[in-house]
């Protein structure tokens, strides 16, 4: 296995794992914190915001940086990247997201925990996934 390959199992396991123990693999948590009128569940927000912490600190380092440890140059996105196709299925993946309280993540990590119920989702996921290539054109 390469350092490349195992850096990204290795990063993936750690994801999952946060997800877990984190409570996001439960739909129920999660739509919990989307009922801010009845029973509010803040949940997501601390591991959001745990996220953010990371993320800010991620951002500091890759400043500091030529270049990535794993790669030949950092990819960072700009405004260019807002298309009306990304706005739009942003808009379709919260939707989704508030619906069945999953999104691919913690989908995917569910199917190790409650495979009967996240299996369904993952289907559909997937399902969706490739008929928007079939739309785009792309598959």
């Amino acid at each position: 296995m390469s350092r490349t390959t195992f850096v990204a199992a290795s990063s993936g396991i750690l994801f999952g794992a946060g997800l877990a123990i984190g409570g996001m693999t439960n739909p129920a948590r999660v739509r919990g914190f989307l009922d801010i009128f009845g029973d509010w569940d803040p949940t997501l927000a601390f591991v959001m915001g745990g996220a953010v912490v990371v993320m800010a600190v991620a951002w500091a380092i890759q400043n500091r940086l030529g270049s990535p440890f794993f790669g030949d140059s950092f990819a960072l996105p700009d405004t260019s990247d807002l298309t009306p196709s990304l706005v739009g299925g942003s808009a379709l993946f919260g939707i989704g997201w508030g619906i069945a309280g999953l999104c691919p993540g913690p989908g995917f990590a569910a199917l190790v925990i409650d495979p009967a119920k996240a299996a369904t989702f993952v289907a559909a996921m997937l399902s969706g996934m490739g008929l928007a290539k079939l739309v785009a054109g792309k598959g």
